[in-house]
């Protein structure tokens, strides 16, 4: 209602999420330099706006705002889980999925839950759904560590099939402590069976109705009209928040919705997956800051007060609790015993494990107020734990000259044709306007065919190559698509597509080569992204191969395994 409506909460809340975002943006070159953990940023910028800071607002546990953002950052955390599996490499590395998300994720929440039933004294149902939050690994923080160069490939991958997965199997044991809090243990078996198809079968077949409902007819609008690929990310939110409402209304859970939903998404239109990667995960992880911003204001702190000798041993115990799970369950998968350790201690709690103990406390269960100051005990001790340690026990690659094709000492401008490089494809000054993103406003004329200034061909590149002009191929595309193919061109160099100039100073691209990117997408808009912003760092000759991955493949141009060239 109208009379309901609080301006100076509606102005309060849009302050909030501009400072997020503004703060996002500028802070996260010195975030990613100086390895301290995002979350904390954050979690420091609630504190300072709250009311232990400057007092400007104050979130509790029964704000609506609260109920509102945790629901939706939920819905986004499952979703994107799904979304980033790439269900070819879950088949490849079977056994591993099933050692880390069987014994691995089941037993920490077990042990966990024991703990709490032991230590808290909490009855059976409140301690699977602190056992189950608190075996939740966190998106966010997760992220950053994956993205460190001197992660070990195997325990990358454990970590990304977990982070992308363990959600979805805690999901169910928080539902059904849920049932228990509310005093329904003594079900019949025919309502325990009820719970379990809605858990099971009515949830997921929900989202999978609306995914594939979903891609029917942007496959239909992209062959009849098209579609804008940034628009496709923001087609997939719509999707990420239908399939919740589906998994609601047929009295299942949303959540498994949503995760259901992404996971048919990421085997059926790799493009749209893609989309969202690129453009809709950045949206989502704002929405996700946000969150962490309104936890921190002063609803986190509050676990701060449990501080004494009971509460200091279970988070002892929770942090002893995932190498308790992991070392044995990790044995049978031939790791060696550094990385099966690391595994073992990298599971950052954070932002998923607050929004799974908060689905009791918005249904006001009872006991559910201390589960979940409980919870941010334990996350604020992860959030430094977990967080500072990345940089002390993962070292970064040394770094290696990466060597061009063909002489360095040459000169740059090597002839192509009877033209120079120079000047056909004239260098681009970090210093001059960057090119805009959307070809149709930046192309100009060459032999009668609208191309962007700084593209180059397929037939350019042959030539460039076979001169004595240093060239680098960079492989830029998505983690997803790579993942995908399992071939790479022979001699490229692979960039995070996120962090591209990050990666080329740690490969040690010469600055005076010419850079060539290649990228999987349609418009090449991966790979345009990726040469502005190493041409801002000074690559000043990176150039975008027209047609990317498949007018390589389609020239005939050789290839190879991924796993052979290594």
């Amino acid at each position: 209602m109208m009379t309901d409506f609080n301006p100076e909460l509606f102005l309060s809340t849009l302050a909030l999420i501009g400072a997020v975002i503004v703060l996002s943006a500028l802070l996260s070159g010195f975030v990613e330099r100086s390895g301290l953990p995002q979350v904390a940023v954050f979690l420091g910028l609630g504190a300072a706006i709250g009311p232990y800071g400057l007092g400007l607002i104050n979130i509790d546990l029964h704000s609506p705002i609260l109920r509102v953002v945790g629901t939706l950052s939920l819905v986004l955390v499952l979703f994107t889980d799904a979304l980033s599996l790439n269900v070819r490499e879950v088949r490849k590395h079977q056994k591993l999925s099933l050692l880390v998300l069987g014994p691995g994720t089941l037993f920490s929440a077990f042990i966990i839950a024991f703990f709490a039933c032991w230590i808290l004294h909490l009855p059976v149902g409140a301690a699977l759904v602190l056992g189950a939050g608190l075996a939740s690994t966190d998106p966010v923080m997760l992220r950053g560590l994956l993205g460190r160069p001197g992660l070990n490939p195997a325990v990358r991958q454990a970590l990304r099939l977990e982070g992308g997965m363990n959600d979805a199997v805690l999901l169910p044991i928080v539902l059904v402590g849920m049932t228990i809090l509310r005093g329904s243990h003594s079900l019949e078996p025919a309502q325990w069976a009820h719970l379990g198809m809605s858990i099971l079968i009515l949830s997921p077949a929900a989202g999978i109705v609306v995914a594939l409902a979903a891609i029917g007819m942007l496959e239909l609008v992209r062959k009849q009209i098209g579609v804008r690929r940034d628009y496709e990310s923001i087609y997939s939110l719509g999707v990420a928040f239908a399939a919740f409402a589906a998994g609601e209304s047929v009295q299942g859970s949303g959540f498994l919705a949503a995760f259901a939903a992404g996971l048919v998404i990421s085997a059926l239109d790799l493009e749209l997956c893609d989309c969202f990667l690129e453009y809709g995960e950045t949206t989502g992880e704002m929405a996700l800051m946000f969150a962490f911003v309104l936890f921190g204001v002063s609803v986190i702190w509050k676990g701060l007060g449990l501080l004494g000798t009971g509460a200091i041993l279970f988070v002892v115990a929770v942090f002893a609790a995932r190498p308790l799970a992991f070392l044995p369950a990790l044995w049978p998968s031939g790791l060696s015993r550094k990385n099966c350790a690391l595994i073992a201690w990298f599971g950052p709690r954070g932002l998923s494990s607050l929004l799974l103990v908060l689905l009791p406390v918005f249904e006001g269960l009872p006991q559910s107020e201390y589960l979940l100051t409980t919870c941010c005990l334990v996350v604020l001790f992860s959030v430094v734990l977990h967080g500072l340690t990345p940089s002390l026990l993962i070292k970064a690659p040394a770094r290696a000259a990466a060597r061009p094709e063909g002489d360095q000492t040459a000169e740059p401008n090597a002839q192509i044709g009877s033209a120079t490089l120079s000047r056909d494809v004239p260098p681009i000054s970090p210093n001059t306007n960057p090119i805009p993103v959307q070809i149709s406003t930046a192309i100009r004329s060459r032999e009668g065919v609208d191309v962007r200034p700084d593209a180059i061909s397929i037939e350019e590149l042959k030539a460039l190559r076979a001169s004595p002009s240093p060239v680098v191929i960079v492989d830029a595309r998505s983690e997803k698509s790579f993942e995908a193919s399992g071939e790479v061109i022979p001699q490229a160099v692979r960039v995070n597509p996120q962090q591209a100039a990050r990666s080329a100073a740690e490969l040690g691209l010469a600055k005076d080569a010419v850079i060539a990117v290649f990228c999987t997408c349609p418009h090449d808009e991966t790979s345009i992204r990726v040469a502005g912003e190493l041409r801002k760092a000074g690559w000043v000759n990176t150039r975008v191969i027209e047609g990317g991955w498949n007018a390589w493949i389609s020239a005939g141009l050789p290839v190879e395994n991924r796993l052979a060239s290594k």
